[in-house]
């Protein structure tokens, strides 16, 4: 399998982005997680990654959504988000996850990563308006990635994202990206319409086909105005795609990613570690980007260093979330979260003046703890990727 998509790597991507990618993604990476873990143990709390949500913007209106669009666009400045990448690279954070949104919507997201050529950007799009021109942007840049979701094909894809034709579009972004060989990749949120068709072997071959490089796969979680917690997965699917995921990194020359488990197969959250938090577009400190409720920002003057370093509100929110147990709080215990952000007083940040009514209606769903049930990684790259890179924090005791 590493051979295989060693291969593939030096064959069908650029040799300029390849480096890109080994050097400012890979082992700046390394490097930014090495630090965080020896702030946390000096009890600092900068995040090793920032996701930023530049813009509320986009052309989809996709079930469970936690976004909203507005009149006025609620969108950071360029100097808002060039001061945050600034203060991060001076703690060795060098990996940025764009979001909306949609980020190619945002007015000066080419400027933004072009500012910045020692970082490495990830830019997740719905794909719809990832043309070739779009694409050549990137590959001149450099130091991109595009992560194109997939949330099903055809007719499902239509329903998921509130589009037309959108699994084909997403189709034509890969198939663009691939021609100016970027580093491509692919992130499904698994629910009930979508699990058969994505949790395939045919499916992997097929993105393979397509020139993708990684494919991101996270569960389905009910947040937003239209949550639709009738596609959340049953216990026996989590499971199951967990299996799959664990098998499929044996056998298929493609990177799988998750955000769920760690090497022995226990359930985590990266928020609870405090591995990486969320700013959203109106310039808020989030615990990460479905939970929308801060108590921090940015747009008063406030280095984000200073905000992060200091705010109780994302320490009581890692130590809440942790003693919630080592699942996703939001399908684990609403409830509780519910209590927790009325407790600490935190302001609703999603735009909507909704947020606390939509939590307070959640149901308690399946989550990816199930401890009865742990399936450990097989292959050796993973074990070690997920104990010193990712997972091993000791979060949890």
């Amino acid at each position: 399998m590493l051979m295989r998509l060693a291969y593939r790597m030096l064959t069908e991507t650029s040799p300029r982005l390849l480096w890109k990618f080994c050097w400012n993604f890979s082992w700046k990476g390394m490097m930014a997680v090495r630090d965080f873990e020896r702030r946390r143990k000096r009890g600092e709390n900068f995040p090793a990654f920032m996701v930023i949500s530049l813009t509320n913007r986009c052309n989809l209106s996709c079930q469970g959504c936690w976004v909203s669009q507005s009149d006025p666009v609620e969108e950071l400045t360029f100097e808002q988000v060039d001061k945050v990448i600034m203060e991060c690279k001076k703690r060795g954070s060098y990996f940025f996850g764009l979001l909306g949104g949609e980020p190619l919507l945002y007015p000066h997201l080419f400027e933004i990563i072009g500012k910045h050529p020692e970082c490495y950007f990830q830019v997740f799009t719905n794909g719809t308006m990832l043309t070739r021109e779009i694409a050549k942007e990137f590959r001149r840049l450099g130091n991109v990635t595009p992560l194109i979701s997939i949330e099903g094909k055809d007719a499902v894809a239509d329903v998921r994202r509130g589009g037309k034709e959108v699994y084909r579009n997403a189709l034509q972004a890969l198939d663009n990206c691939a021609a100016e060989k970027l580093i491509i990749g692919v992130a499904t949120s698994v629910c009930q319409s979508n699990f058969d068709d994505l949790v395939s072997r045919e499916f992997v071959d097929e993105i393979i086909r397509r020139k993708v490089h990684y494919l991101w796969y996270y569960i389905y979680r009910p947040v937003g105005p239209e949550p639709c917690p009738e596609l959340a997965l049953e216990r026996e699917q989590i499971t199951a795609l967990r299996r799959f995921m664990v098998e499929v990194r044996c056998s298929a020359p493609i990177i799988v990613v998750d955000a769920y488990w760690d090497g022995q197969g226990n359930a985590v959250c990266p928020g609870a570690m405090g591995l990486s938090h969320h700013l959203n577009p109106a310039g808020q400190l989030e615990f990460c980007p479905p939970l929308q409720f801060a108590k921090e920002r940015i747009t008063d003057g406030s280095d984000i260093s200073e905000l992060l370093e200091n705010s109780t509100f994302l320490e009581n929110f890692r130590k809440f979330t942790t003693d919630c147990g080592r699942g996703c709080v939001i399908l684990n215990d609403p409830g509780a979260l519910h209590d927790f952000v009325v407790k600490q007083q935190a302001d609703d940040s999603s735009g909507r003046g909704t947020a606390e009514a939509e939590l307070a209606a959640m149901q308690q769903l399946p989550c990816h703890h199930i401890p009865d049930e742990r399936i450990p990684e097989k292959h050796w790259l993973y074990r070690l990727a997920k104990k010193y890179w990712f997972f091993g924090f000791g979060a949890y005791g």
